[in-house]
């Protein structure tokens, strides 16, 4: 044989029709024992007629999503797959069962809907035997949160190998030690997204429903086949496990930390920048998106990272792009057909584009994705689309409770058709589709920590001076670097109080520097950035009645000292 041609002959080409024989007598996936094995016969699946294939090596996963499910691998080795009609999370279809075990903790309303026992049941028969009709089962069994204090073991069952692949990077992926005995599930997910509900069934709203069932501990996906959809629900969970069952904080926030091993917090909707100023290269990134505060420090959720992939560039976003690599799943992204590479500016398919990938793609993630030490530092990020809102200022305990409640950004003309001027956006504790309890309770937790741990907390403007949307400019973001590398520095720790290198910021009643070295003091104060006085005070007495607005919601279950914190009109 020459000396270039391999010894090794794929099982394709050697067993060829046979390659069924070859798959049963030889895995590359973790076998089910004893336990597992009883799982699956009791929760209704065939096990004569499907194979299930759990926590199959990557390599495996992208055969299996080329062969099977159109998937590409890109020029760069990324899975290139796509997730149907839904390119996107289905809010109004996601339901929590009402059960005696939590109803009474449960936050009702528009984003916690209801949903019965009986419907639940239904669905969850209705996915299974979907997935009864599957060749092959895939399952991921993982963890969620870095701490073993605090975590919970989730169970992914799924027929897409993509779905597989996905939660394979996002969940903490386990050794073979900790697989072996890894078991029963804290939490199930089941995901049939292919097969659609019965939208008769009573509750349904469309052919989509995202369920979760807290006495259960279980999730039901139909009808979309998002990937997205098992992140968040992962993430809902654990906002209502850790405070209920561990008595811990969870957070929709990214968090990193410096050379002296202090923390920072970000929190901060879509568009302001968290990811961005959070992935700091004289900084170790802990996690981009969701954490614990507990009393032993922070730890991140995920073992993984879900960036946003529009107009993603190596200038821009250096360790984002290249985590596009071996591992990574590119969800939805248009690329060349001829050489497979990614093309990252076409947005024909959705502007929603991701990237999942492992966090220890990331240089310098710390890993274990946790630390001791409790928040330093904790910056609240908004996106200010009336240009009405300092770049810095210094919040006290109160008005950190009611900015965290608030949680304030705009969306601004070009986001989405229709936009024509900034609308506000008020998503409490910076996580409103997400949450579970009454945001007071995150609220009152947030603040006894803050207190406890006397952590500094900064409202950062990274949307617009001198005029809102269309006649102001965007703060530059190398002036958004320098103040938050003032705060870590040490630059700006100094109190405001009384201090005359502070003045105070009339009807939001902020306290704001006079001086930050490499910021235009004329900027620090929006009132001196703009040109039209009337106008500057028109847009920001229209703006603090929109936080009166949307604060009402809380007037009755929040302290006196924290609605004094809204804006004086």
């Amino acid at each position: 044989m020459p000396s270039h041609i391999s010894p090794h002959v794929t099982p394709y080409a050697q067993y060829g029709t046979h390659y069924d024989a070859y798959d049963n007598s030889r895995t590359d996936s973790v076998p089910l024992m004893g336990q597992e094995l009883a799982f699956f016969s009791q929760a209704g699946f065939n096990m004569d007629a499907v194979t299930i294939r759990r926590n199959a090596p990557t390599a495996r996963l992208y055969e299996e999503a080329v062969q099977n499910e159109g998937a590409v691998i890109s020029s760069n080795g990324a899975l290139i797959n796509f997730s149907g009609n839904k390119t996107g999370r289905s809010p109004k279809d996601k339901r929590i069962v009402y059960e005696e075990t939590s109803k009474n903790d449960i936050w009702w309303g528009p984003v916690n809907i209801k949903m019965d026992e009986h419907t639940f049941e239904i669905n969850r028969e209705r996915a299974i035997d979907y997935l009864n009709t599957r060749d092959t089962v895939y399952v991921f069994d993982g963890f969620a949160g870095w701490d073993p204090k605090y975590r919970i073991k989730v169970r992914v069952v799924c027929a897409r190998a993509y779905h597989a692949l996905f939660m394979n990077n996002m969940l903490i992926r386990p050794t073979r030690e900790e697989l072996e005995n890894f078991g029963d599930p804290d939490f199930t997910i089941y995901n049939a997204g292919q097969f659609p509900a019965n939208r008769f069934t009573n509750g349904m709203t469309s052919q989509t429903s995202v369920g979760i069932n807290f006495k259960r501990m279980e999730m039901v996906i139909l009808g979309t086949e998002y990937a997205g959809e098992m992140k968040k629900g992962v993430f809902t969970v654990m906002h209502y496990l850790q405070p209920i069952k561990f008595g811990q904080l969870s957070l929709h926030a990214a968090a990193n930390v410096g050379e002296r091993e202090d923390v920072t917090l970000f929190f901060g909707l879509s568009g302001t920048g968290k990811t961005t100023l959070s992935a700091d290269p004289k900084r170790r990134l802990i996690g981009d998106d969701e954490h614990v505060w507990s009393d032993d420090g922070i730890f991140n959720i995920e073992g993984g990272c879900y960036a946003k992939c529009a107009n993603l560039s190596p200038s821009k976003e250096p360790d984002i792009f290249n985590a596009v690599r071996f591992g990574a799943i590119l969800e939805n992204v248009v690329y060349d057909p001829v050489d497979r590479v990614a093309d990252f500016d076409d947005i024909s398919i959705t502007e929603n584009t991701r990237c999942a990938y492992p966090i220890d793609f990331i240089p310098d993630a710390k890993i274990p994705c946790m630390s001791s030490n409790h928040p330093a530092n904790i910056i609240m990020l908004t996106c200010d689309g009336y240009g009405v809102l300092p770049p810095v200022s210094k919040l006290t305990p109160e008005q950190a409770s009611y900015h965290f409640l608030a949680g304030y950004t705009s969306k601004v003309p070009g986001t989405e058709d229709g936009v024509s001027e900034p609308i506000p956006t008020f998503s409490t504790c910076y996580s409103a589709p997400f949450i579970v309890l009454h945001p007071s309770r995150y609220g009152t937790m947030m603040a006894e920590r803050m207190k406890t741990h006397n952590s500094s907390c900064w409202l950062v403007n990274t949307g617009w001076t001198g005029g809102k949307y269309g006649t102001g400019s965007r703060i530059p973001l190398e002036y958004t670097r320098t103040i938050i590398n003032a705060i870590h520095n040490g630059g700006l720790v100094d109190s405001p109080n009384d201090n005359p290198g502070w003045s105070t910021y009339d009807v939001f009643k902020l306290r704001i520097p006079r001086a930050v070295p490499g910021i235009p003091s004329e900027i620090l104060d929006p009132s001196r950035a703009w040109a039209d006085e009337d106008a500057f005070e028109r847009e920001r007495i229209k703006l603090a009645k929109m936080f009166k607005r949307a604060f009402k919601m809380f007037e009755h279950e929040i302290p006196r000292e924290v609605r004094d914190a809204e804006p004086d009109v």
